[in-house]
């Protein structure tokens, strides 16, 4: 019966709606019946008489009722307001337009109108629209906000989870339906139901609409303590999802499945991707497993680790130690401890790093030492045995073992990373110190293992060294054999083999064999069958020895002590033929003749060394040439002497004149004209090295002066003046002025001070200067002092122009350091700018009155009133820009009359001076 209010409170009856329930049946039974229809998707097979009085649309009405604790009954009242009447007029109308029902829920809503008649409405609907997505949608909604605030073991729970049920029979294939439900379901805390209701939805939902349900399934399985379920769906999600293979093993270990883990995280390994789906590389992936299976040897039992960790060391180089630290730690923490102990040492022998010995040996060493000091506390608390204390010696004598052993399994390290590295093999030898058949063994192993063409080092240090360990233990014969295989052992160089072949002759020299040796030697440079080119490394060495300067050079040595004078030279003869002497053998020959007085022989040997070479090597030879050559003959041969010098000199490069001319020089001076060796010494001014001009024009200057006399100079200063670069010319120019007034030729003198003054700066130079001052003072008279001055004024303007190059030439000068410089130098800038301030500041100075000074043009003079001498100089008002310094601030120097020297007026002096 279907009732409304009306405003006043009367009620209007409507119409009348039967329902009717089936006939002796409980409503949980006809529960039970729905469910088992949501699971199918069908009604179930009932009897034809129970089927005929069911009516689908009024059971659900009913259960709706009971949902809201209504009592069952026959007949259901619906309440109305007065506001609902159009719309149920339009519903009446438009019965399957589900927009009208949305209307009248929404107006409801809007209504505020009681919990309970809006699910009425909602529940009309879906009589209707039972497969309507949008209205069970928004219907499941409405009761979920309903009980949002109540707890899940609340019974309105379960009456929801039955309209879940409800809508699934006909919308079972909407995955957003089933998610909601199985969160509702998650919340309750009902695992298993929640479980099956997760296994329904898989069924029901298409394949490609899984992957919206596991994640939320993962997530409830793993929030709770079901470890053999967890691992049974995660083994079904992950044929569906393996990128989620990372995941398990991290909930396999979190909940101690470490079997089970590491099997999955080989199949990660085995993939082979270059990253996993969370960033790890295959190389992380292998450490981890690794790690999992060494560290748990009783958890981890499905797989073969010895066979996983062997094959991670050949697949991954740069972590071999750490795998094969794994492989022991296995073994260990299964107390298999000899079975480490052969891992350990099989380790060792393979690994090929010292990074990766490293790690191992001090694994093995941590483990010998734990083993001892856990065997030695175990002892300390149990009365030992003398078995027990054998074992413990043992222990400690295998740790100690261990320990000896190190150097040589580190140097079988580094001859397994290069074995033919030369040195590491003779340190080996070292390390085999008082075990002879382990020397001869490591050597024998040596010269086959090392090839020539990859060699590092020198193949015939190990085969000289082999002999050598012979001659020590007095095995000669021995050693003279190994020396026969060395000689024709392949080598890369020539020079390894001279050196073998020297090794050999001093072996036997060393035995005070001499014949021996210089037979040896003779063996050594015998030329072969057919001509060979030294430089032909297509040829063997032992073809090309023949022409080894340290061959030939211990043969002539030996030959030199224990053989003849003719075999000697007809060695130094044979080396100089083949064209491969250097000038020191060209000398050492030429001694060895002189001390057995073959004077001629030798300067022949000499004369042939000088056609080998050219300079500058030649120079040796030459310089030794001349001096012997003037020691032995002096002046007997001269003019050959002369030829020599001459020959000499051509061709000679200006480095390596000066000694040649000098010795020339001293040739005439001594034996010959002082004019040629006048001549010699002009001609060497011109020829030398820039830097050793100076001095051999001071030699020259000397030589001539001593010779003829200092007036005979004077052209050999001019030269020099002209030749000389300025600041060599400077100094040359002040000496010719000393000298023309030592001579008392000062107009000379005045005039060559004169000439000098254009290169030197008043303010950089002021030494000179301050020299054709004192010169004036002493020798000239008022003009030749205004004469000097004016000069020195000019030529200060001159350098003035540029401030920059006048800063640059005092400080090429190397002045003292100016105030405000400190005493490592300073900044460049700094110093110009401090030289600046001092030129301003001796201008200033100069400016309030000096001791010679002279003004600087007519349009500058300043004239005053002179009545009694016209031609006064007044000193004192003289601008000092010279800076003379000659006195302190304010002092004054007078020109006195002095009487001119009678070597300056010559015959017009007066008598009476």
């Amino acid at each position: 019966m279907v009732v409304t209010k009306s405003g006043s409170g009367n009620i209007i009856s409507l119409g009348i709606s039967n329902i009717r329930l089936p006939e002796q049946r409980s409503f949980a039974h006809n529960f039970d019946f729905w469910e088992a229809a949501a699971k199918d998707n069908i009604l179930m097979t009932m009897p034809e008489k129970e089927k005929e009085g069911i009516d689908l649309k009024s059971m659900a009405d009913a259960t709706h009722e009971v949902a809201h604790g209504g009592q069952k009954a026959a007949k259901a009242v619906v309440v109305l307001e007065e506001s609902d009447l159009p719309y149920e007029e339009d519903i009446l109308k438009n019965q399957y337009s589900l927009r009208s029902w949305q209307r009248y829920i929404d107006h409801k809503k809007k209504s505020k109108a009681p919990l309970k008649q809006i699910c009425q409405v909602y529940e009309r609907a879906l009589k209707i629209f039972e497969r309507s997505y949008k209205l069970w949608f928004n219907y499941l909604r409405f009761r979920k906000r309903m009980i949002a605030h109540k707890c899940p073991t609340d019974v309105a729970f379960q009456h929801l989870s039955d309209a879940y049920e409800r809508c699934l029979v006909y919308l079972h294939k909407m995955p957003r339906i089933w998610l909601e439900y199985c969160e509702i379901m998650m919340k309750r805390g009902l695992i298993t139901e929640t479980r099956r209701v997760f296994d329904r939805s898989l069924r029901a939902l298409p394949v490609t609409q899984h992957m919206r349900i596991w994640p939320l399934y993962i997530d409830f399985l793993t929030s709770h303590d079901i470890t053999e379920t967890t691992i049974r769906c995660y083994r079904r999600y992950l044929k569906l999802n393996p990128l989620a293979r990372e995941d398990f093993v991290e909930y396999l270990r979190k909940v101690d499945q470490l079997d089970e883990a590491a099997k999955q995280l080989a199949n990660l390994v085995n993939e082979d991707r270059p990253v996993s789906e969370k960033g790890k590389t295959v190389h992380q992936l292998w450490s981890e497993l690794a790690e999992l299976i060494s560290q748990n040897p009783t958890k981890v039992t499905s797989l073969n680790v010895d066979a996983i960790l062997r094959q991670g060391i050949k697949r991954y180089s740069d972590q071999v130690g750490v795998l094969w630290c794994s492989l022991a730690e296995y073994y260990i923490r299964s107390a298999q401890f000899e079975k480490a102990r052969d891992i350990y040492e099989e380790a060792m022998g393979s690994t090929k790093t010292v990074r990766d010995f490293t790690q191992i040996f001090d694994a093995y060493a941590k483990l010998e030492e734990r083993e001892a000091a856990a065997r030695v506390e175990q002892l300390d608390e149990e009365n030992a045995t003398e078995e027990d204390d054998l074992e413990l010696e043992w222990l400690f004598a295998r740790y100690e073992h261990l320990l000896e052993r190190r150097p040589l399994l580190l140097n079988s390290v580094l001859l397994r990373q290069n074995p033919h590295n030369v040195h590491e093999w003779l340190n080996r030898v070292e390390l085999y110190d008082g075990q002879p058949n382990k020397v001869i063994e490591t050597y024998l192993e040596a010269v086959k293992t090392v090839s020539p063409k990859m060699q590092v080092g020198r193949l015939s240090s190990i085969w000289i060294s082999f002999a050598k360990f012979y001659e020590k233990n007095k095995h000669v014969a021995d050693a003279r054999s190994i020396f026969e295989k060395a000689v024709e052992a392949p080598y890369v160089k020539v020079d390894e083999l001279a050196t073998v072949w020297c090794e050999y002759a001093e072996m036997e020299m060393r035995q005070k064999e001499f014949p021996r040796a210089v037979a040896v030697l003779k063996r050594a440079v015998a030329p072969p069958p057919r001509k060979t080119d030294y430089f032909d490394e297509g040829e063997t060495v032992q073809t090309r020895v023949h022409k080894s300067l340290k061959v030939w050079s211990m043969y002539a040595d030996l030959e030199e002590c224990f053989g003849t004078v003719e075999k000697c030279r007809a060695v130094y003869d044979r080396v100089i033929d083949l064209r491969i002497a250097t000038p020191q053998i060209v000398i050492n020959y030429a001694s060895f003749l002189e001390e057995h007085n073959y004077f001629e022989d030798g300067f022949k040997a000499y004369e042939r060394g000088i056609a080998l070479f050219k300079w500058p090597n030649v120079y040796d030879i030459w310089n030794l040439y001349l001096t012997k050559f003037i020691k032995r003959y002096g002046g007997n041969k001269l003019e050959r002497a002369r030829d020599l010098f001459e020959q000499c000199l051509d061709g000679c490069p200006p480095k390596f004149a000066k000694n040649i001319f000098l010795l020339y020089a001293q040739l005439e001076e001594k034996h010959g004209l002082a004019r040629h060796a006048m001549s010699i010494y002009n001609r060497a001014t011109k020829a030398v090295d820039k830097d050793d001009q100076y001095a051999m024009y001071n030699i020259y200057i000397k030589r001539a002066g001593e010779d003829f006399g200092l007036p005979h100079t004077r052209p050999i200063y001019e030269d020099a003046i002209s030749s000389l670069p300025e600041n060599k010319s400077r100094d040359m120019s002040m000496r010719y002025a000393a000298m023309e007034r030592a001579l008392g030729e000062i107009d000379r003198a005045r005039a060559i001070y004169a000439h000098a003054s254009e290169i030197c700066d008043p303010r950089v130079y002021g030494i000179f200067w301050e020299t054709w001052k004192e010169f004036e003072l002493k020798h000239g008279n008022e003009d030749t002092v205004r004469e000097m001055l004016r000069i020195k004024r000019s030529v200060q303007a001159t350098y003035n122009t540029n401030i920059n190059y006048m800063s640059a030439q005092m400080i090429a000068a190397g002045n003292p350091a100016m105030p405000g410089e400190g005493a490592t130098g300073g900044d460049s800038m700094a110093l110009l700018e401090a030289r600046a301030q001092l030129v301003v500041e001796e201008k200033k100075a100069s400016a309030t009155g000096g001791n010679i000074s002279f003004v600087r043009g007519a349009s500058k003079t300043t004239k005053e009133a002179t009545t009694e001498n016209p031609d006064e100089i007044d000193i004192g008002d003289d601008d000092d820009e010279e800076g003379e310094g000659e006195g302190e601030e304010g002092d004054e120097t007078e020109v006195s009359t002095r009487a001119v020297p009678s070597a300056v007026l010559g015959g017009l002096a007066p008598k009476d001076d």
